[in-house]
């Protein structure tokens, strides 16, 4: 008797997952289940457009996606149009790989101010996730403060001060191209609460901020006074990158790339729209012009109905990967939004090991019930043959060396998918 097994959520964690258990139970039916009409989750809506080498990662999950048994279910919200109780009584399991998809907010005054924005409605607006399409930022600004000093505050960084020809082979929105790049920025902060040691990035990604055209970076040698663990490389390599920034000449580049290290954020000052950031330093509190704030701070998981939740630490409580019986929780949703696309592998092949081991195939309904139930609600879910078209019709349409032109929102996708 073959499982039946449902995975919430089509992107790396998900596909990871469903790899490993295809793998250890050849004749299982595993249907990937995504609220979007397109598949990969984070590697096509999080990770950075100009890193084409990364995105690359969806060739293998499109590969998997081929393999028997296995069915990519799209345009299929759970909690909208089926619940999770109802996945339950229809598969033997049901793994929630949800990812992390909600911005944590800093809790300052001046939060709700206009141009005050998480880096996951940010990055996902120019990343051409049709949720944020309407998202607008103006972007007709001079001053720009990134809160955070993780790998997202330089990709947000990096975008913003990239010419329109060092994008050239990126796949960022139609939506936001025009925006960006019309955009008059000449001053891009970004802000972290500890010194250099403490930040998160790691080093290609901070170099790369010394390789571009039109923008240089500005690090005071002052705050670099410090040593990193002789066990750390990164974080070597990274005060040894910083150093090399605190001797950088940015004569004829218009755009400054300001390194600010041990800064919190007080408040967003304002009215009605951000025009600065009151800041505590060392030497006492001040204040920062900007017009546009991004905070970089993290990610939580969403809550859905019937499934515990962690509020403190905006994930799903689980042991190892499960959450209760038949019901299992990977990547992001379980562990928080840490490492990097590769990391959801290991877990994807640990979390399908222990279901192996633990669940019992039962001759539940599986997909035909699940079929059968969106038939009822007269919901339509696409498939992966929707996706290929998607797909071509996207890289047919592309430009001057581009990947692809996504489409970019709900209207576009639908108009596309009644074809």
């Amino acid at each position: 008797m073959p499982y039946r097994i449902a995975i919430v959520g089509a992107g790396p964690s998900g596909f990871y997952t469903a790899e490993a258990l295809h793998r250890l139970a050849p004749d299982a039916e595993i249907d990937l289940i995504d609220r979007l009409p397109t598949p990969f989750g984070l590697a096509r809506y999080g990770v950075a457009p100009d890193h084409q080498g990364t995105k690359a990662i969806t060739r293998l999950f499109d590969r998997a996606a081929q393999k028997p048994g296995l069915r990519y279910v799209g345009n299929v919200g759970i909690g909208r149009d089926a619940s999770v109780a109802e996945l339950r009584a229809l598969y033997d399991a049901v793994v929630l790989a949800t990812g992390a998809t909600e911005d944590r907010r800093l809790g300052i005054p001046g939060e709700e101010l206009g141009n005050v924005l998480g880096s996951g409605a940010f990055v996902q607006w120019y990343n051409a996730h049709p949720d944020h399409a309407a998202l607008g930022p103006d972007l007709a600004v001079k001053s720009v403060a990134i809160i955070g000093h993780g790998n997202v505050a330089i990709d947000v960084a990096r975008v913003l001060a990239k010419t329109a020809a060092e994008m050239a082979r990126s796949d960022l929105s139609p939506l936001a191209a025009p925006h960006i790049h019309g955009a008059p920025v000449t001053h891009i902060h970004l802000i972290g609460r500890r010194g250099p040691v403490e930040a998160s990035f790691t080093n290609a990604e901070l170099a790369e901020l010394g390789r571009l055209a039109r923008a240089a970076p500005v690090v005071d040698a002052a705050d670099l006074g410090v040593e990193a663990p002789a066990d750390d490389k990164v974080k070597q390599a990274n005060l040894a990158t910083l150093r090399e920034f605190a001797t950088v000449d940015a004569a004829g580049r218009p755009v400054r790339l300001h390194f600010h290290f041990h800064a919190r954020p007080l408040a967003f000052l304002g009215d009605g729209t951000v025009t600065g950031l009151r800041l505590l330093a060392p030497q006492g509190e001040r204040d920062l012009p900007c017009e546009l704030a991004v905070t970089c701070i993290g990610y939580r998981a969403t809550m859905l109905d019937g499934v515990p939740f962690d509020a403190a630490r905006g994930v799903v409580p689980n042991d190892r990967g499960r959450v209760a019986d038949g019901l299992y929780v990977a990547g992001w949703a379980g562990r928080g939004p840490s490492g990097v696309i590769a990391t959801n592998r290991a877990d994807g092949f640990a979390l399908a090991g222990r279901i192996v081991a633990e669940v019992k195939p039962a001759d539940r309904p599986g997909r035909a019930g699940l079929d059968a139930l969106l038939a009822r609600k007269n919901v339509r879910p696409t498939s992966w043959g929707h996706w290929r078209r998607i797909d071509a019709a996207e890289v047919a349409a592309a430009e001057n060396g581009a990947p692809r032109r996504k489409l970019a929102d709900w209207e576009s996708l639908s108009a596309f998918l009644r074809r």
